[in-house]
């Protein structure tokens, strides 16, 4: 049975949560709604919406924190919508993470074709992963995307959330070279492309929890000064171990 998209509505004014509410579900959309940015985190990690409208002057903490910390886990479209209107405010949000961003007052038409626009741009997304593995599993090592989990030996074993992300991305790219660049643009924001030694930091504790050792790079792959590849091999039903790399004995990152 098809189930319309659940959009997550984060505003602390009464008038305007219940105008999109109204408008909304109009169009079809399920409509969850939070007035603070703590429930709106919290109902984000619990509802899994495929979008979150999101006001900035939230009473708690605001709302470019929240889209802050909600970067770390999750990449669900976020439309800003704001009273504050300074270009540097929209450049924050969207360095930030924001998918887009709509200043108040607004025009309802025109947020809800940037609410179709987001969501046609996430359909797209989910539909070019849909035959991605999900799991990678040598006997030895296993990632459970779907449930986020990660056992090395039969031991869980806990991973950061941006550990998991750049973990995540790599997988997902498991043969093909991800780019530093990149992974520092999708994980960190586009204004980070050039701060190669977080990631440096994130790798290097990859390796470490899962048993990697970068001499002899059995599943995280480093490409000198260009990126990084996972070669271990998806879970295909065999037991076949995972290919290993050349290595000159020095670890690169």
């Amino acid at each position: 049975m098809f189930e319309p998209p659940r959009v997550l509505v984060v505003d602390d004014e009464p008038q305007i949560r219940h105008f999109l509410r109204i408008s909304l579900k109009t169009e079809g959309y399920q409509v969850v709604e939070a007035c603070t940015g703590e429930e709106g985190l919290g109902l984000c990690a619990r509802q899994s919406p495929d979008l979150v409208i999101l006001d900035l002057g939230l009473p708690d903490v605001d709302g470019a924190t929240v889209l802050q910390s909600l970067r770390e886990w999750s990449s669900v479209p976020v439309i800003v919508l704001s009273v504050r209107d300074r270009e540097q405010d929209k450049v924050q949000a969207l360095d930030l993470g924001a998918n887009d961003y709509v200043t108040k007052p607004f025009g309802v038409e025109e947020l809800l074709a940037r609410v179709r626009s987001q969501l046609r741009t996430r359909e797209r997304s989910n539909a070019s992963h849909a035959d991605q593995p999900a799991r990678f599993d040598d006997g030895d090592l296993c990632i459970d995307l779907a449930f986020r989990t990660l056992t090395l030996a039969g031991d869980d074993v806990h991973l950061t959330p941006k550990e998991f992300a750049v973990l995540k991305v790599l997988l997902l790219a498991a043969g093909r070279i991800v780019t530093q660049s990149q992974i520092l643009k999708d994980i960190w924001g586009p204004t980070h492309t050039q701060d190669t030694h977080y990631l440096r930091i994130v790798i290097r504790r990859l390796r470490q929890k899962l048993g990697d050792d970068p001499t002899e790079q059995r599943y995280i792959q480093t490409e000198p000064g260009v990126g990084y590849r996972f070669v271990g091999r998806m879970d295909d039903g065999n037991s076949h171990p995972p290919a290993r790399s050349r290595s000159d004995g020095t670890e690169h990152f």
